[in-house]
């Protein structure tokens, strides 16, 4: 299984963070949209779409940046074991994140503080599009919301460095995004069952394990390669 295909998944299963982290501001996003748009399922879509688009966009450029960061230091170690001390990171992470998905690790989300000095002078360009009444403020709107402390975010951010370079950083971040578009979009339709959905225990185990089962199969096919 590639890491690709592992942060696509990973981002499948944060589908109740994401409900309680984003649900309020995707609905608060689309109440606040013309009436005639809420009005037209289509349309309603597109923004969305916009918004999360922006978000994804934000995600790729911060893995970008994580990527070339690990680029530079296996270049700079002149050996293999860089990458492979940063593949070992990445895998204790998605173990890491299922822990704290199934709810036995709650002080993992600590790790939004890194990210509140940025927020705090990118929140208030945000505020100054509200209310978006076009596609294009909606992307760059999402773009700002990719932004916001989010603990899930920058947790994926610290497994990037072991992609290989920018462009494998950017793909990684952007697969982890895109897999949480399903619930992104599905908030605004389901918001009350999704809630109730995201508050039982059996699914917040199941989607926590299954994380975790990742995270280990990854340790158990580095260590196979070891």
């Amino acid at each position: 299984m590639t890491p690709f295909l592992l942060a696509f998944l990973i981002g499948l299963l944060s589908a109740l963070h994401c409900l309680g982290m984003c649900g309020g501001i995707v609905g608060a996003l689309a109440f606040s949209l013309p009436l005639e748009t809420r009005r037209d399922p289509s349309r309603l879509v597109l923004f969305l779409f916009a918004y999360n688009l922006g978000r994804v966009g934000s995600y790729a450029i911060a893995g970008a940046a994580f990527g070339w960061l690990g680029e530079a230091l296996m270049a700079s170690g002149g050996a293999a074991w860089p990458h492979r001390v940063l593949q070992w990171i990445a895998a204790l992470v998605m173990v890491g994140i299922g822990l704290y998905i199934a709810g036995w690790f709650p002080r993992f989300a600590q790790v939004e503080r890194i990210g509140e000095p940025l927020w705090q002078r990118l929140e208030p360009l945000g505020r100054r599009i509200l209310p978006v009444a076009t596609l294009p403020q909606a992307l760059i709107y999402g773009a700002i919301w990719g932004w916001l402390p989010c603990g899930l975010v920058y947790t994926m951010l610290i497994a990037t460095p072991a992609q290989g370079g920018p462009i494998a950083g950017a793909l990684y971040m952007a697969l982890f995004g895109l897999g949480t578009l399903p619930a992104m979009l599905a908030i605004g339709l389901l918001t009350g069952r999704l809630h109730a959905w995201a508050r039982d225990r059996r699914v917040q185990l199941i989607a926590g394990l299954s994380v975790i089962a990742l995270g280990l199969y990854t340790l158990g096919v580095q260590g196979y390669n070891a």
